[in-house]
């Protein structure tokens, strides 16, 4: 059986989104563009999926559980800069992303199904 996750850990993943959350609430700062805001909820929605993740006690297999929802939303905010992104250069890392990402994210879940938890 695996041992739940060290508060410490939990606390380290719940930063980003505490430093997000404060950065958008603030009310010196110009509200957030509808950018900002699909970037943050992408990267909270990683932080949870990332939470969600329960530990198997197996080095690789929780480094590869979770590393796709990282790489998932890299994939989702490459995708989000290709929507409102201007800048050529940047369009092309974005796309460059979603490709490398994606196959990757596909490589890990394979990895994942022939190393099933025991």
């Amino acid at each position: 059986m695996s041992e739940p996750l060290p508060s410490r850990v939990i606390l380290l993943m719940l930063v980003p989104i505490l430093v997000v959350t404060a950065l958008t609430q603030d009310s010196d700062l110009p509200s957030a563009s509808d950018a900002w805001s699909d970037l943050t909820t992408i990267m909270e929605k990683m932080h949870l999926n990332m939470a969600s993740v329960k530990p198997s006690g197996i080095s690789d297999r929780d480094f590869v559980a979770l590393m796709v929802p990282h790489h998932q939303a890299a994939i989702e905010m490459a995708e989000a800069e290709l929507l409102n992104g201007d800048d050529a250069q940047m369009r092309r890392l974005a796309q460059e992303i979603i490709a490398d990402q994606q196959s990757e994210v596909e490589l890990m879940q394979l990895w994942l199904k022939q190393h099933p938890v025991r």
